[in-house]
C-alpha cells in the first residue's frame, strides 16, 4: 500500500518490551529510490538520541494506531552504535550498525527489494537504467571497492527541493509516496502552485534525470506541458493499481503487473 512519508513521520516505534521512539526521517538510496533506514528519535528515553533501523526489522505496521513494532528489545537499541544523524550517514556508520546487530548489509546480500535503478525483479524491474544512473552505480561500486564513505539522502532534506522540467521550473517537492511492502519510493508529490495554481502532480523517480544536491534541485527529462497534462492528483486521490496503470501508460513507462 502506498503511504505518504509525511504521514508515517511521527509514528511510534515499539520494541518487544516497550516504546523506543518515533520516526523522524527516512534515508533513501538515490540510485534505486529505496528506503534504507528509518531515523528514530528516542525522545526522553535516551535523551533525544537518534538511532537507525532498516525496514527489514519492522514488524506489523498499525496505521490506525500509528505505530510500528520492531523485532528488537529496548536494551538492544540502547546499546547500538551512536549515529550523528546531523551529518551525512557514511558507509562506515552503516557497517557499524549492521555489525552490532549481526545483520547482513543490503549491499552485500545480493537482495534487491525492488526500486527504480536496477535491472531485474521489482516494481520497475524491466526498465532500462538511464546513462546517469549507470554512471552513478559505477561511482558507487568504485566507492565501495575503495572503502570510501557512501552518503544516503534524507527525505526531510529533499522535501522542498525545486523541480525543473526540461523547459523550466514546475514547483517543489512536497512529499513522497512510499510502498510499505518493499519500502520503495514510487512518486514524488510536487506542488506546482507557483506555476499552476491549485495543482499537485505526481512525478515518478524514473523521470528524475538528475538531482543537483548543491542547488537543491531535481531535474526531469519531461517538459512542463507533459507534466501539466498528467493524471490529476490531490490529497483525496486513491493511488491504487488502476491509477498507477493510467499514470505509467501516460508517461510510456513500464506499468505495474495487472493482478486482480
Amino acid at each position: 500500500m502506498l503511504k505518504n512519508a509525511s504521514t508515517i513521520n511521527g509514528y511510534t516505534v515499539v520494541a518487544s518490551d516497550g516504546k523506543i521512539g518515533t520516526v523522524s526521517d527516512f534515508l533513501f538510496d538515490d540510485i534505486n529510490w529505496l528506503i534504507r533506514w528509518l531515523v528514530v528519535d528516542t525522545g526522553s528515553w535516551l535523551s533525544s538520541r537518534k538511532v537507525l533501523l532498516p525496514p527489514s526489522v519492522l514488524g506489523h505496521l498499525d496505521s490506525e494506531g500509528e505505530k510500528f513494532s520492531v523485532r528488537l528489545t529496548m536494551q538492544q537499541v540502547k546499546d547500538s552504535p551512536e549515529i550523528d544523524t546531523d551529518r551525512p550517514v557514511s558507509r562506515q556508520m552503516e557497517t557499524n550498525v549492521y555489525d552490532y546487530y549481526g545483520w547482513s548489509p543490503y549491499w552485500g546480500s545480493g537482495f534487491n527489494m525492488g526500486g527504480y535503478g536496477y535491472m531485474g525483479g521489482g516494481y520497475m524491474g524491466n526498465a532500462i537504467a538511464s546513462r546517469e544512473s549507470r554512471q552513478r552505480e559505477e561511482h558507487i561500486a568504485d566507492a565501495r571497492r575503495s572503502h570510501d564513505d557512501l552518503h544516503l539522502r534524507s527525505i526531510e532534506a529533499v522535501t522542498g527541493y525545486h523541480i525543473h522540467a526540461s523547459d523550466g521550473e514546475i514547483g517543489h517537492v512536497e512529499d513522497f509516496l512510499l510502498e510499505d511492502a518493499d519500502w520503495s519510493i514510487h512518486y514524488l508529490v510536487v506542488d506546482t502552485k507557483n506555476w499552476w495554481p491549485a495543482k499537485k502532480v505526481l512525478i515518478s523517480p524514473r523521470s528524475a534525470r538528475e538531482i543537483v544536491w548543491t542547488d537543491k534541485l531535481v531535474k526531469l527529462d519531461v517538459d512542463r506541458q507533459r507534466v501539466k497534462d498528467s493524471p490529476t492528483y490531490d490529497a483525496s486521490t486513491i493511488v491504487d493499481r488502476a491509477y498507477e496503470n493510467r499514470f505509467h501508460s501516460y508517461y510510456g513507462d513500464v506499468r505495474p503487473d495487472v493482478q486482480p
